[in-house]
């Protein structure tokens, strides 16, 4: 493993010592330059010095006290330096502080009081990330699905979208998020194992360990498997983010069945994601549930990546689509037609919908697939646009 330059930003000096002989312990790195106080500008001469020092790594501290301007610098040091990781330190018990330090930027969150044995675990994934990357391409994408209410047909939606794009695409992952998982019915597997194993072992998890805990459908599609008995998972913070970060650096896409789960996990994950799919039916109870779901799940930031799919649809009179985005305040992406019987008939087979090939249902998912991936750089399929909204 080639050394690590790492920049160190930390305004409490004590911290900032700390850091820099942890760092300098690790042996696989060294301290280039360390900073006192946070970049404000690209034009900062802080930012000038941090540049000199063309680091792999800058370690930022975010401090209990002040973090909107460690943020600011974690997303600026993220936009000026691109060939550089940006690695964010504080504590763990502030999921939010977590979630808002990945999405301005940065690769790892390490938690203070930090270890030798922290840091070289984080620049052992970076680096073996770095190589991922180079030979495989850009990081993938997440899609999570979730119920308005129960019995609106996240699974289903789930399962089928993960295959449609599995087909076009090819490595693609399918994360059974649910209490008590029913991906696997749906696909007619039996799996050894499910995400409760994957995250117990996310202390020694790699490649190979990971695809381990893949169940594998006879159309390349991969499965985590939910729970197959009532018991609440409940990972840390740090371990979904963990898990999340090795899937979308292994696959391709990522779709998340969080079926009707809602807590702390399913928040975190919706700030994930590239697109949460909030899986409604027209009736007024379902779209009544919308609402309260998207409120619930924007209040930790991800409300802007919500949009809504209507299952089971069917013209109502007197009800518009613009009735039912009003109703649930989520913009609407797609449809789905009222095919109850053959999906009812798919789901107690164990062969979905889109594995019947030319069917009005399975060029839906196939159409709902293109959509969410239109601008992906090498999509070179026709879009079909039957159930496409204006």
């Amino acid at each position: 493993m080639p050394e690590l330059s790492v920049v160190i930003v930390a305004t409490d000096n004590e911290q900032r010592t700390v850091l820099q002989v942890l760092v300098d312990g690790t042996s696989v790195a060294r301290t280039a330059h360390t900073c006192a106080s946070f970049p404000v500008a690209a034009a900062d001469p802080i930012m000038r010095r941090v540049q000199a020092a063309n680091p792999d790594v800058v370690m930022v501290d975010i401090p209990p006290d002040n973090s909107a301007l460690a943020m600011r610098a974690i997303e600026l040091l993220h936009q000026e330096l691109d060939e550089c990781a940006v690695f964010a330190i504080g504590t763990l018990n502030q999921p939010q502080l977590i979630v808002n330090a990945m999405r301005a930027g940065a690769r790892e969150f390490i938690e203070r009081p930090t270890t030798t044995t922290d840091l070289l675990e984080a620049f052992v994934r970076l680096t073996t990330a770095q190589r991922r990357v180079q030979k495989e391409g850009p990081r993938g994408k997440v899609f999570t699905v979730v119920n308005a209410k129960g019995g609106s047909g996240a699974t289903t939606v789930a399962v089928n979208l993960a295959l449609a794009l599995q087909s076009a695409h090819g490595n693609t992952v399918l994360i059974d998020l649910a209490p008590l998982g029913h991906s696997a019915l749906h696909l007619n597997l039996k799996p050894l194992f499910n995400l409760a194993d994957a995250t117990r072992n996310l202390h020694r998890m790699d490649s190979s360990l990971l695809e381990s805990f893949m169940t594998r459908h006879p159309g390349g599609l991969q499965l985590l498997a939910g729970s197959n008995t009532p018991t609440a998972i409940e990972p840390s913070t740090t371990e979904f983010v963990r898990l999340f970060d090795m899937l979308v650096s292994h696959y391709r896409y990522v779709v998340v069945d969080n079926s009707s789960r809602l807590d702390p996990a399913s928040r975190l994950v919706a700030n994930l994601s590239e697109c949460v799919l909030l899986v409604a039916c027209t009736d007024v109870a379902s779209l009544w549930s919308a609402a309260r779901v998207q409120q619930y799940l924007g209040e930790s930031g991800s409300r802007e990546r919500l949009r809504l799919v209507l299952n089971r649809f069917r013209k109502v009179p007197g009800f518009s689509e613009t009735d039912a985005e009003n109703a649930a305040g989520v913009k609407l992406l797609w449809r789905v037609p009222n095919q109850y019987f053959a999906i009812s008939s798919a789901i107690d087979r164990g062969s979905p919908v889109m594995e019947q090939s030319h069917t009005e249902i399975a060029r839906c998912f196939s159409g709902l697939a293109h959509e969410l991936t239109r601008n992906d750089v090498d999509v070179k399929r026709t879009a079909w646009s039957l159930f496409k909204t204006v």
